[in-house]
């Protein structure tokens, strides 16, 4: 009995330390896609899982992308700066880096709707909000079902252009679109969360040597 209690302990001690607010540190997600048509989930299933590694200092954060089949993109967002400098390597678009500001455009705020859900869902020990969104853009309509938290001061980067009304960093969401007559599932999940510190080094701006400047990047 005594040893059963103790393991209780710990569990309940470890699920209130992960519920303080972390400042500084790094989170891995995985993204993986689906779809019930078999020509398009042979190719999905070539790409396989999609990781990201998010750095986080403070009001800066750095995610980075990599993918044999999708190449690598990195993004790095400033608040107190309001910069966002994106950048993308792969075959089809070679070496391209945008940099602007991090406010959503016009027709970003108004293609999203968002709304506050009344579910929570447990990640890793912390509690998320739900929240749903729905997008529109050139008659294509994604619809997100997301989960956040207040715990993370990491920046995410879809939801610089959802705007102010979906609020903490994503730790869950899927993605249902559907696009020439098929349907595709987009699932995130955050799969760590370290607490340790991260050089300034990772959030310089400076554009990287042998990357063209653009002003849209495709495919982030």
């Amino acid at each position: 009995m005594k040893k059963i209690l103790f393991i209780l302990f710990i569990a309940v001690s470890s699920l209130g330390f992960s519920q303080e607010k972390i400042t500084e540190g790094v989170v891995t997600s995985k993204q993986t896609m689906s779809t019930e048509n078999a020509e398009l989930q042979g190719q999905l299933a070539m790409i396989g899982d999609i990781m990201t590694t998010t750095y986080f200092k403070g009001n800066k954060t750095r995610s980075e992308t990599n993918n044999f089949m999708t190449g690598s993109s990195i993004a790095i967002m400033d608040i107190d700066n309001n910069q966002m400098l994106m950048t993308l390597n792969n075959q089809m678009t070679g070496k391209k880096y945008v940099l602007q500001t991090m406010e959503p455009s016009e027709d970003d705020v108004d293609s999203v709707k968002v709304t506050k859900g009344d579910s929570t869902k447990n990640v890793l020990g912390y509690e998320c909000q739900e929240y749903n969104v729905e997008i529109e853009k050139e008659g294509v309509v994604v619809k997100m079902n997301v989960y956040t938290t207040d715990k993370i001061s990491a920046i995410s980067q879809q939801s610089t252009m959802m705007g102010a009304d979906l609020k903490g960093f994503p730790l869950y969401l899927t993605m249902n679109m559907s696009q020439m007559g098929m349907d595709l599932t987009i699932t995130q999940e955050v799969t760590e969360i370290k607490k340790e510190p991260i050089s300034d080094d990772k959030f310089d701006m400076t554009p990287p040597a042998g990357y063209e400047k653009t002003d849209k990047l495709q495919g982030m």
